[in-house]
């Protein structure tokens, strides 16, 4: 008898959440408190010391919101780990989406303290799907940003993403490079599935095969009709001389064409002049030299800087994990993304402001609009409903309504990277730094700073003591600012 078929890990939508998340909605069921809520996601910093954010991931954020759902053998599996009523579970098992979500586009440009997406829909429907849409445009967030930043550090030469085999999440990291502009990925299921550039050179291993170096090396040249090879398997110096002589020969007998060179490993600056000056020398200056090991937007700077003769990056685990810098003090490797309460409609219609105080944690109460001023001076945060700032973009934009994607919102990505491209040449230049030297300047205006104190005083009332705004209002502008993109979705 064959066993059951069961479902890939992560394949349960309805388990796609933390434990606290059903418990929570069963408090709620239990109290009788499902009013319309509202969520806000948003970050309170912007990841690797830098000033901005590249938001991704809605697709897949929409996607999981649109499935969500208990399968039987789920309700099962909550009835076993926690005593719920059974009149809840049957609540669950009919449990959709019905709300509504607006959000900032993939690849638009963000800043800390700015709702990426705004949700709301009865309480229930709306705490179950924190997990998951947080953990999608976090991840896709950060890879896409953390890409943006390599592509900039290597000053328009092109970069590969190859992170496949340490990528937190191979396919994702693969999208999210690309819309971060990366030029290429490694990762053939990526390719396949994003219509991706594929490209990859040889591995060490190839070139061991062989008894030696030129054997390998011939054998590569025969194969194909344009090459790469790699030249630090044993000695790079020597491998180019050698490289050289065999392009030649099958330049010479087969037509073949030596198109690059790689260095994976050793004093890149002084072996890529050294390589340079060689292919110049045998006439072969077209040939690219491609630079990898360990790489990530500061050593490209760094490598660049030094005078390193390389017309192409590969970026792997940097970019498939997000990683920080220690040598540069900078963190990495997750998002801080949260998801705050910020508005309740009660059963009779009442509407309350809702906050959380906690220091500079403290949050911003409220239904929000996020505007831009089209030259990139500042943002303005305010509460929905209050008149859109004259000439400025507003950048939330409605993706789902009554549990239902809008068309439209989820456009191809082709498109998505060409919002992104657009938006990152329009930054002002002072905030692409690696290190941001100050933060963009994002304004809250005066309604919503007044409800927010308002909610901070109903708060400290209850809690008996006064509490002070932790958090300024704006920061000073960069004088380096540009026009904002002309896209179908900006």
């Amino acid at each position: 008898m064959l066993p059951p078929l069961r479902r890939a890990p992560g394949q349960h939508s309805g388990l796609y959440t933390d434990m606290y998340h059903p418990d929570a909605a069963y408090v709620s069921w239990v109290t009788g408190r499902n009013g319309m809520t509202t969520f806000d996601l948003y970050t309170r910093s912007a990841p690797f010391g830098g000033a901005y954010l590249l938001v991704a991931g809605l697709e897949v954020a929409l996607e999981f919101v649109r499935s969500f759902h208990y399968a039987p053998d789920e309700l099962a599996f909550l009835a076993r780990i926690r005593d719920y009523d059974a009149a809840f579970l049957d609540e669950l098992a009919n449990l959709r989406f019905t709300g509504e979500i607006h959000a900032m586009p993939e690849g638009s440009i963000a800043f800390p303290h700015e709702p990426l997406l705004r949700v709301t829909a009865p309480f229930r429907e709306a705490i179950v799907m924190e997990a998951g849409i947080l953990q999608a445009i976090n991840l896709a967030t950060l890879i896409a940003t953390k890409a943006a930043r390599v592509v900039w550090a290597a000053r328009q030469r092109r970069v590969s993403e190859f992170s496949f085999r340490r990528a937190q999440n191979p396919l994702v990291v693969a999208r999210s490079s690309y819309i971060g502009g990366c030029s290429s990925t490694s990762l053939l299921a990526a390719a396949f599935d994003y219509r991706l550039l594929a490209t990859g050179t040889v591995p060490h291993a190839l070139i061991q095969l062989f008894p030696s170096e030129e054997e390998a090396f011939t054998a590569v040249a025969e194969s194909f009709n344009r090459y790469t090879l790699l030249l630090d398997t044993y000695d790079v110096r020597r491998a180019i001389h050698t490289a050289i002589a065999v392009a030649r020969r099958a330049r010479d007998g087969l037509g073949h064409t030596l198109a690059a060179v790689r260095l994976d490993s050793g004093d890149l600056v002084s072996d890529s002049r050294y390589v340079r000056e060689q292919l110049a020398g045998a006439g072969m200056g077209t040939v690219r030299i491609l630079a990898s090991g360990d790489l990530d937007e500061f050593a490209i700077a760094d490598l660049l800087a030094a005078g390193a003769e390389v017309d192409a990056f590969g970026v792997g685990t940097a970019l498939g994990t997000g990683a920080g810098s220690v040598e540069h003090g900078v963190s990495g490797g997750a998002l801080g993304g949260v998801y705050k309460e910020v508005w309740y409609v009660e059963a009779d219609h009442s509407e309350h402001a809702k906050l959380k105080l906690a220091g500079r944690k403290t949050t911003w109460p409220g239904r929000k609009e996020v505007y831009r001023h089209p030259a990139w001076e500042e943002d303005v945060v305010q509460l929905v409903g209050e008149p859109a700032p004259p000439g400025y973009l507003r950048l939330l934009r409605p993706v789902m309504r009554q549990g239902r994607i809008i068309p439209g919102s989820l456009p191809p990505l082709g498109e998505i990277w060409e919002l992104a491209q657009a938006n990152l040449h329009a930054l002002p230049e002072c905030y692409r730094a690696l290190v941001a030297a100050e933060p963009y300047p994002v304004r809250f205006s005066d309604a919503l700073q007044g409800l927010r104190a308002e909610a901070m005083q109903a708060a400290a009332a209850a809690q008996a003591g006064p509490v002070e705004d932790p958090i300024s209002d704006s920061a000073p502008p960069c004088e380096e600012a540009s026009s904002l993109p002309t896209s179908p979705h900006a």
